[in-house]
């Protein structure tokens, strides 16, 4: 396996106009819904937005949680709300878990919504900021609450460039903003995790690299999922020195697997880009299984 790239192009300029323009347009919202990736809540969360939101009110969306662990993503429930962070969880393209999140909703502005009554605003809707990185479903989510085709959707990060209003027919208000990014990724493996997850556009990666060391991670959390989807041994052995030649058996594995799915080439060479890809798509498409990829004791 050669590596192409060493680092990943993480932080575009036009990210930092967004995060500019989160902060000035706060004051024009009553609520914010910032949604994650419910398989890397962690990762998927911009540390930023914890100084430029502060006290306003809001509410942590754990998307895709279709695609996660559900026991763990009940854990991450608990956790934010442990911490005072109101948190749900939602499954935007099958438009499951909205009700609960305009319950929610409307718990946390109850007293806003009553003092606009008492002036005479009866019916006065709730304007929400939605934010969030790239590629978490937050164009799905105000389209599924628009009841319509409101914010375009992709499955590549970047899709939303600028902030528009929606109007949503009932009570809310939507403020779409551009997904954004963070200047810094935390560690290594929130790097490998989110490229591998689709917030990192695929161009600035290296796909083999990010598909290998996204194996490491799922062998460790869950080897069994890599077992039956891909009809492998995943009984990992130390790594060894043979006769001056390094054996890596992630690697070995990784091209066992890849052989296995027939990315092979002319003269029986592995195809590894090729394998790298549909392992890296099996992961985000959900065809290896609910995979959540960090808990929240990690992070303490």
């Amino acid at each position: 396996m050669t590596e192409k790239k060493n680092d990943i192009n993480w932080f575009p300029g036009h990210m930092r106009k967004a995060l500019n323009e989160t902060g000035e347009r706060l004051k024009l919202v009553d609520i914010v819904y910032e949604t994650c990736d419910a398989r890397i809540p962690f990762s998927s969360r911009n540390p930023e937005l914890d100084k430029i939101i502060g006290n306003k009110p809001r509410i942590v969306i754990l998307n895709k949680a279709d695609l996660a662990d559900p026991s763990k993503t009940s854990r991450w429930i608990d956790s934010f709300e442990s911490e005072n962070t109101r948190a749900c969880a939602l499954e935007s393209t099958h438009k499951k878990g909205f009700d609960k999140l305009n319950a929610i909703t409307m718990d946390m502005m109850k007293d806003t919504l009553e003092k606009a009554a008492e002036k005479g605003r009866i019916g006065r809707p709730v304007r929400v900021m939605v934010v969030g990185a790239p590629n978490t479903g937050k164009s799905t989510i105000i389209n599924a609450l628009a009841g319509r085709k409101a914010a375009v959707t992709g499955d590549k990060p970047g899709v939303t460039k600028d902030f528009k209003w929606i109007m949503t027919g009932g009570r809310l208000e939507l403020m779409d903003m551009a997904g954004v990014l963070w200047p810094r990724i935390a560690n290594a493996k929130s790097g490998i995790c989110l490229t591998a997850l689709g917030s990192i556009k695929e161009e600035v990666t290296d796909s083999v690299k990010i598909a290998y060391e996204s194996l490491k991670i799922m062998l460790d959390i869950y080897p069994n999922l890599i077992k039956e989807r891909y009809g492998v041994d995943t009984d990992i052995k130390e790594a060894s020195e043979d006769d001056g030649y390094f054996q890596d058996p992630y690697y070995d594995l990784f091209l066992e697997m890849a052989k296995k799915r027939g990315c092979i080439m002319s003269g029986g060479r592995i195809d590894e880009e090729r394998f790298a890809r549909l392992f890296i798509n099996d992961l985000r498409e959900g065809r290896t299984g609910r995979i959540t990829l960090e808990l929240p004791e990690d992070f303490k």
